[in-house]
């Protein structure tokens, strides 16, 4: 399972889910948006050119500003 977050270190959101990932000791990476060119325009593609966030990924799913409840679910085996 490869997990990655999207986001900006001032968002709340962004923030409770990467702290919820790391209390169930899940593996995941960031990328901060507003710094990286590639990860915006990555998040740009999936949102008609919106850079919305927090996005999650796990695996091929994509999940925009997820509730705690759909991310348990796409990260339980």
């Amino acid at each position: 399972m490869v997990v990655k977050v999207y986001g900006a270190d001032w968002c709340t959101k962004t923030g409770f889910l990467k702290n919820y990932l790391q209390s169930e000791w899940v593996d995941f990476d960031f990328f901060n948006v507003e710094l990286d060119e590639a990860a915006a325009n990555y998040i740009r593609s999936l949102f008609e050119g919106k850079l919305k966030f927090p996005v999650v990924t796990v695996d091929e799913q994509v999940l925009l500003n997820p509730k705690i409840s759909e991310l348990r679910k796409a990260i339980t085996p």
